[in-house]
């Protein structure tokens, strides 16, 4: 690769995101590991997180406007765009440790075999502060039932994926008129990262594999698309739809397990939002639609369980217990 060429490029999907996307970016310009470009995508945004990023004069940053799309689509444009033999994607209300992309172009250069480099997670709140609670998923020997049931990735900043990848799904889908090419299925607002880990597992065989740190730093934005429940209910269900009809046997024999795993993750929101009922409907949907969701994480379940429970007999005490048992509240 020709040595002027940025080793990593940073895609950072950009709308109204003008409270956050100079402390996103000081967290990737700071970063130990410096062969980066940073792309950062304006989405058709009304605020001026533009006019922040164009201020910093920073020759590894350039921004690329586009009309509105969505999250996938200002994805899209930073992949097709992206020079980088890795690309590292960062939402702009999120943050990374410094030592992140040093740690994950380690881990792609010595296994060349991984297309997809991903971490644990730590949760912060609206204000940056950090939590006690972070996804802490599985890191080695990842297939497709565990993308579909537990998604190890966990959150849209955490992944590094091998351009390599990208290249191959671009020559599966040349029969496409169009020179861009959507990688994340932009009819998707919301779940767009799990259809497409698991497309690239079911469809393109990518490996994934994780590194041990936690070098992402996810914000918790209770009043954001997250915390609408039936919203990203349907819009998980969707998300399986687009992938379902061309892998029967596989969905055959997982997809009930999966949608118990994503009751019992919506019960978990609901708890940490203090809505009791739905806590109460999601949990028992979990258990209704496959057992194996209490047999497979036994302690995960109970506590979810546990805490359903005792937020409707002492909601005094609720938020005690909450913040010790709810610990990655993602899964």
């Amino acid at each position: 690769m020709n040595q002027t060429q940025p080793l990593v490029t940073v895609v950072i999907p950009m709308y109204n995101v003008a409270s956050f996307i100079d402390e996103a970016l000081d967290s990737v310009l700071n970063q130990s590991y410096e062969n980066i470009e940073v792309l950062c995508i304006d989405d058709g945004s009304p605020d001026d997180s533009s006019t922040l990023v164009e201020a910093r004069k920073d020759p590894r940053v350039r921004v690329i406007y586009q009309q509105n799309r969505g999250l996938a689509g200002a994805r899209n444009t930073g992949l097709n765009a992206a020079q980088g033999e890795y690309i590292a994607l960062l939402d702009a209300d999120d943050l990374w440790h410094q030592d992140k992309l040093k740690a994950h172009v380690e881990h792609l250069e010595q296994n060349k075999d991984v297309d997809i480099s991903y971490c644990p997670s730590l949760f912060m709140d609206e204000n940056g502060e950090l939590l006690t609670i972070g996804q802490f998923p599985k890191l080695k020997g990842i297939n497709a039932k565990d993308i579909l049931c537990r998604n190890p990735v966990g959150n849209g900043s955490a992944a590094v994926i091998r351009k390599n990848l990208l290249l191959y799904i671009r020559d599966m889908n040349k029969a496409s008129s169009s020179e861009r090419v959507e990688y994340f299925d932009e009819r998707l607002r919301q779940s767009e990262d799990i259809e497409f880990w698991l497309r690239c597992a079911l469809k393109y065989y990518a490996k994934f594999e994780g590194i041990p740190d936690a070098f992402t730093y996810y914000r918790i934005n209770e009043d954001g698309l997250s915390a609408n429940l039936d919203k990203q209910l349907a819009s998980w269900f969707s998300a399986m739809n687009y992938n379902a009809a061309k892998h029967c046997r596989f969905f055959s024999r997982w997809f009930s397990l999966a949608e118990a795993y994503q009751y019992r993750y919506l019960a978990r929101r609901a708890i940490k939002s203090g809505m009791k009922q739905e806590a109460r409907k999601y949990c028992f949907k979990a258990l209704k639609t496959n057992i194996l969701v209490l047999f497979e994480e036994p302690l995960r379940t109970i506590n979810t369980l546990g805490c359903m429970a005792f937020m409707h007999i002492s909601p005094k005490g609720f938020d005690w217990i909450s913040q010790r048992v709810m610990a990655g509240q993602k899964s």
